[in-house]
């Protein structure tokens, strides 16, 4: 008797002749998965330990017959499996017709190959279907009893279910992928960030040319607005790849959804289309939370609602203010929530929907519908604890068949006052004839300061590293400087430790710090301290500027 189909997987050959009879004989005198009672004072050598170890365990114990094919359960068959006893039909196709699509070749493969051989044990993984038409994650470790001639006869296998360790570890290699991803978008953000700090501070001293008119100027403000619109791309990925929560801050909800709705397009695929109704509150409808937290969510929901569209169908994603408890027919159970006006953000999709079972455990880690490959386990259940950490509520809609509406409670927070319209350039900065002494190592990045920061009177000494630095405030006797503009990451030497040692020779030296890095991507050791001056990446000539000015005056 061989099973169709087949693999190798790993096996451990063992001599051991009086387990195996002891094995056999108790394996024959049961007669039912119940029999086994408790053992009274000293066992004798006839009472079953194999099935009460598997009981114990709560594994399931298949017996097959290689020669025949007849295949009995003396343990767990309705326990672990939720199979009754009397539906199996006693032949080993029950077990192959059972085994995942995907797993039968392989493992059949591997079964084969050990009764061939000589092998006395086999071990793999599989995944098998349950009575209730889910599939588990088996561990099966069998033993392989064999005639005088060496030929297979039986095939005792204890399967133990290793679902629980198999999402464990495909979350482990899922963070570890995101973790590698986080640290790669720091670093594009990073580079990107200094092509838009050069693009915006040349289109600035363009526009500060009296030649340049009309047309012209009108064409490089719009070069210098489109810069302005990627710098809040490369914010997207930065607060993606931030190890630590962003600090609250009061945003409107309509701008976060806009300034993802390009990339939710690349996200869900052609085959689905986005449709967005925002509201048209006229004072908006803010909230206090981290924009990338509250990105986090959209984005998991976007993926959950396209995975439930394999077909293709529509994403809608909708803004509005819910009234606590003044508005009628409220959605939410509102008696434990503080009353008052709340910011919903709603997310549907025509898809599959769910049953009230999946609903059932929808926000508990590590469970999923999706398949293995494509398992995570903690979208929904992150969602949950960042709405509710932020004093929020989630609330789910879904039928099968369809769809499935999610939504997003949030207190709405009084709109925070408007800055006064300053058109780019339009602000005197008044410049100065200190020392600056910059150490910035991207060429373009560093040229544009230098124009800048020389045509405010400033006298500049350039340096691509520290060892740079260095040899040039050696120069003739050692140069005063009234500031350090560096850049934060450094190839050699770290701005903040550059910093540090070079207030040893000049205690009195002021320091602004320069980066497109979020601080929590850098070492604790290279960070800013409260009170020392930082502009992020990418910055205007103005916005050095003024900084420039405010570090020297301090």
């Amino acid at each position: 008797m061989r099973l169709e189909n087949q693999d190798q997987t790993t096996k451990t050959p063992i001599q051991s002749p009086s387990v195996e009879q002891f094995i056999v004989g108790q394996l024959q005198e049961r007669t039912g998965e119940n029999k086994t009672s408790a053992p009274q004072g000293n066992p004798s050598p006839s009472y079953d330990y194999f099935a009460f170890i598997a009981r114990a365990t709560n594994d399931a114990i298949r017996d097959w017959d290689v020669k025949t094919g007849e295949l009995s359960w003396p343990q767990g068959l309705t326990s672990l499996l939720g199979y009754d006893r009397k539906l199996t039909g006693a032949r080993i196709n029950f077990w192959q017709k059972n085994l995942h699509p995907a797993d039968r070749s392989r493992i059949t493969a591997s079964i084969n190959e050990s009764l061939a051989g000589s092998d006395d044990h086999w071990n793999g993984e599989y995944r098998f279907r349950t009575a209730n038409g889910t599939d588990i994650n088996i561990l099966e470790r069998a033993l392989i009893l064999r005639d005088e001639d060496g030929t297979a006869a039986r095939f005792i296998g204890s399967m133990m279910d290793v679902t629980a360790r198999k999402q464990l570890q495909d979350q482990l290699c899922r963070s570890q992928r995101m973790e590698a991803f986080g640290q790669l978008a720091a670093g594009v953000a990073h580079d990107f960030n200094n092509f838009l700090t050069t693009i915006l501070g040349y289109g600035d001293l363009l526009l500060q040319e009296r030649q340049i008119k009309g047309t012209l100027a009108e064409h490089i403000t719009e070069i210098r607005a489109a810069a302005g619109r990627a710098s809040a791309l490369t914010q997207q990925l930065l607060a993606f790849s931030r190890r630590q929560p962003m600090e609250a801050i009061v945003v409107e909800v309509n701008s976060i959804i806009t300034n993802l709705e390009r990339s939710l397009l690349r996200l869900i695929g052609e085959n689905i289309s986005v449709v967005s109704h925002l509201h048209h509150e006229k004072d908006g409808a803010h909230i206090k939370a981290d924009p990338g937290q509250i990105t986090q969510i959209i984005l998991n929901l976007a993926v959950n609602a396209r995975d439930a569209m394999p077909q293709g169908g529509q994403l809608t994603l909708e803004t509005g203010i819910l009234d606590l408890p003044r508005q009628p027919h409220c959605p939410i159970d509102y008696t434990e929530r503080t009353p008052g006006e709340y910011v919903v953000i709603r997310v549907s999709d025509t898809g599959t929907g769910m049953t009230e079972e999946v609903k059932a455990h929808l926000f508990e880690p590590f469970f999923t519908t999706k398949v293995a490959d494509r398992r995570s386990g903690l979208g929904l259940a992150t969602c949950y604890g960042i709405v509710h950490q932020s004093r929020g509520h989630l609330r789910v809609q879904s039928e099968e068949g369809k769809g499935t509406t999610v939504e997003v409670y949030l207190p709405r927070v009084p709109a925070p006052p408007q800055p006064p319209y300053k058109k780019p350039g339009s602000k005197k900065v008044r410049g100065g004839t200190e020392t600056v002494l910059l150490l910035e190592d991207d060429v373009s990045v560093r040229h544009i300061s230098v124009r800048v920061l020389r045509a405010l009177g400033y006298e500049v000494i350039e340096a691509a590293n520290s060892s740079d630095a260095r040899h040039l405030l050696a120069q003739d006797g050692g140069r005063k400087v009234d500031l350090l503009l560096t850049d934060m990451v450094m190839p050699q030497l770290s701005g903040r430790r550059f910093a540090d040692a070079l207030r040893i020779a000049h205690p009195n030296i002021k320091v602004l710090f320069i980066s497109g890095y979020l601080e929590e991507s850098l070492q604790p050791s290279d960070r800013c301290e409260p009170g020392m001056f930082f502009l992020p990446k990418p910055f205007d000539a103005e916005q050095l500027a003024v900084k420039v000015r405010e570090a020297l005056d301090a």
